[in-house]
């Protein structure tokens, strides 16, 4: 049998000519039933074989026993039966050079290790066929009114067809977002349901539609993604094709869960990673369900956001400070109109009193007469003082939507700026009709936040990659497994380029008397043991010391430490006490995403406060020292390296250099690295330097030295 190309094979999936439909009931009220029944309502024009032993005939068609008996090899096999028998229909279908089965089956590597083993069987039968699943609700190709599942959301007579296909990791999702869709006016181009996985995948999916002439914009229902590296690629291709990508990503609240060996561990979790993954590739991220269908119906339209000014034309004034509430929020500006934006205005109210000095803009006889509110829009769009334009519809409005959705519709020639309505009142037949005028309509002022920052992020070109500086970076070959003590660890980011304070590695009362001398007052003593991570939980680090105090506390500290750990401290570290420096947070971590870099507020209270800023680490190298100072500026507490109200400015470049050094150090890891950090780093005043005050370096054996961050 000669090897489909993939593509084709995807394609047939989606454009199928010819479909069996294996396990197929007469009885068109049982979910067996269904498929057929969705073939036939929905218009599907070409052959439908129905598969089933016990039956001559299904709803006119007829109805073949075995995969076997099939008059041809049918473009596409969707698969009705339990998950043991499937592999057998799956196997036949193979063998009869089907292209593309669909398993609607559950039961596979979802319940547990004989359910994994059944997986992968499967796989196994299905050869070079694609499989869409197991465990999937399936597809429907609304463009070409191709159903290929048997969810109950197909029961609706009219599905509207549009520009936005849906991917999703979850198969109930899919009879939600049909059916909500389709309320709402929002036209979709495809849904399909990868589940399980076991072969193609979301990136397969997202790579066909990429090329697909019917998909403007791609959204994403995840719960994980399994291949970074190909999703990585994917996306970037998407982004350069025009075509965005928005994803409701699930899971946040388990994220975190699971106890971490370090501060970094804890801040960057997983759903941070998730954060910093999408937004260096210029991926779309939802926050909440109704975001999900609202920012791609925006996207559709392709229009641009120039800036952050937005114009909010209103008839009733606590909707207008709805809008305007949130979008201050959400970092949108709400300029009062221009001199002659106003005095446009005002010509236009005629007699009435009118007050223009204000944003949101009421001018209230817009809303009762659609010629003035036409002409109002008009002049708003024509306005340089405004990037995008927020039109509301209250109670007034909804007494005749049609000449309400008729004068927004008509000024949307006029200009190429993002254009919404938020209507007030709960009016979804208003909605309906705004949406399938292309106007995207919405019932929350957050949702209107949310698209305008979609619209924003969107409208960003794609950064050009700044080259790496080549950072002299030390042997990490020979670095064992597991955790490296503090002593060592500062010693490979001293080599790294990274300036640590003088030390003396110290096993008795006498030594650290004697280092306290040589390192010069104060100094800090630590306890020394590559297994003790936190160490000022357990007493294990003192400030403040000299060569009269340190013997004393040392074996305060001996004490504390056994009282805690159940064992004796046998090392310690003397070291020269840093003061005068901004204390920060700068660590890495790695998961399946690939190696995040955090630089965050450090010291004790790191995991309170929380102001982190993550990237992820390129396929290669290090981070560049532009992206080094996106990250100090993207913290809460920038200003205070800045030199806020008046206070002396920090050593930031020193600190960029830093980040930078760091970032390559873990690079050269690789995948040997699990997790490393420096807290807290001391940024100490302009021009002299930064200084890493403590050090933290976990190592896996992984794949050995260097690696993907894919």
């Amino acid at each position: 049998m000669n090897q489909i190309p993939a593509v084709n094979q995807i394609d047939a999936l989606l454009n199928p000519r010819s479909i069996a439909v294996i396990g197929a009931s007469a009885d068109p009220k049982k979910t067996s039933g269904l498929p057929v029944s969705y073939l036939i309502k929905h218009g599907f024009g070409g052959p439908i074989y129905p598969v089933n032993p016990k039956a001559d005939e299904i709803q006119g068609l007829t109805c073949y026993p075995s995969v076997e008996a099939l008059p041809e090899a049918p473009d596409v096999g969707l698969v009705l039966l339990n998950a043991r028998r499937s592999i057998d229909a799956v196997r036949g279908l193979a063998q009869l050079g089907c292209k593309a089965a669909v398993v609607l089956a559950s039961g596979y590597a979802e319940a547990g290790e004989e359910g994994q083993d059944l997986q992968a069987q499967l796989k196994e039968a299905a050869g070079s066929m694609r499989i869409l699943g197991p465990n999937t609700i399936g597809l429907v190709n609304l463009t070409a009114g191709i159903p290929l599942s048997a969810s109950g959301a197909l029961e609706v007579s009219e599905l509207p067809a549009g520009s936005v296909a849906v991917v999703s990791q979850s198969g109930g999702i899919l009879g939600a977002l049909l059916s909500r869709a389709a309320g709402r006016g929002i036209g979709l181009s495809s849904l399909i349901s990868t589940s399980n996985e076991v072969d193609l995948e979301v990136s397969d999916f997202v790579e066909y539609l990429i090329d697909d002439p019917s998909t403007k914009v791609i959204a994403l229902y995840l719960e994980s993604i399994r291949h970074p590296a190909r999703f990585r690629e994917v996306a970037m291709r998407a982004r350069e094709a025009g075509k965005p990508l928005v994803v409701f990503k699930i899971g946040r609240s388990e994220a975190g869960a699971s106890a971490a060996s370090s501060h970094t561990g804890a801040l960057a979790g997983e759903d941070h990673v998730y954060d910093a993954f999408f937004r260096e590739l210029g991926v779309i991220r939802v926050n909440t369900f109704d975001e999900f269908l609202d920012v791609p119906a925006v996207l559709v339209a392709g229009r641009q956001l120039a800036g952050r000014r937005v114009a909010v034309l209103t008839s009733t004034g606590g909707a207008g400070t709805l809008i305007a509430d949130s979008l201050g929020i959400n970092g949108f500006e709400t300029p009062p109109p221009d001199q002659a934006t106003a005095e446009k205005l005002r010509a236009l109210q005629g007699d009435t009193p009118t007050a223009l000095d204000r944003n949101p803009i009421d001018v209230t006889l817009a809303g009762l007469q659609p010629d003035l509110l036409r002409q109002a829009i008009r002049i708003l769009l024509e306005s340089d003082s405004y990037d995008a334009l927020i039109v509301i519809i209250g109670s007034s409005g909804l007494a005749m939507p049609d000449l309400v959705v008729g004068a927004i519709s008509d000024s949307l020639d006029s200009s190429d700026k993002p254009v919404l309505a938020y209507v007030s009142p709960y009016a979804p037949n208003t909605l309906q009709r705004l949406n399938r005028a292309a106007i995207p309509g919405f019932s929350s002022p957050e949702s209107c936040s949310a698209v305008l920052e979609a619209l924003h992020i969107t409208s960003q070109p794609l950064k050009a990659g700044a080259s790496q500086p080549s950072v002299q970076l030390p042997d990490v070959s020979g670095l064992p497994q597991g955790a490296i003590d503090e002593a060592a660890a500062k010693q490979l980011f001293a080599e790294a380029g990274i300036a640590v304070p003088p030390s003396r590695v110290v096993h008795t009362r006498e030594e650290a008397e004697r280092a306290a001398s040589e390192v010069g007052a104060p100094v800090v003593l630590k306890v020394l043991d590559a297994n003790l991570l936190h160490k000022s939980d357990i007493g294990g680090v003192a400030l403040h010391l000299n060569a009269d105090t340190i013997g004393d506390r040392l074996e305060q500290m001996t004490h504390q430490v056994k009282s805690h750990v159940g064992r004796r401290p046998d090392a310690y570290l003397v070291e020269a006490m840093v003061s005068g420096g901004h204390e920060l947070i700068l660590g890495a971590n790695r998961d399946a995403l690939g190696t995040a870099i955090l630089l965050g507020a450090g010291g004790v209270t790191a995991e309170l406060f929380k102001d982190t800023a993550i990237r992820l680490l390129p396929a290669q190298g290090g981070l560049t020292l532009e992206q080094a100072r996106e990250m100090m500026q993207q913290l809460t507490t920038w200003p205070l390296l800045d030199g806020y109200r008046g206070a002396p400015r920090r050593d930031t470049e020193a600190l960029a250099q830093a980040i930078v050094n760091f970032s390559a150090l873990m690079a050269a890891l690789g995948e040997r690295l699990v997790t490393s950090e420096i807290n807290p780093l001391f940024v100490l005043p302009e021009g002299e330097g930064v200084v890493a005050a403590d050090a933290v370096l976990v190592l896996d054996e992984g794949g050995g030295e260097g690696g993907s961050h894919g």
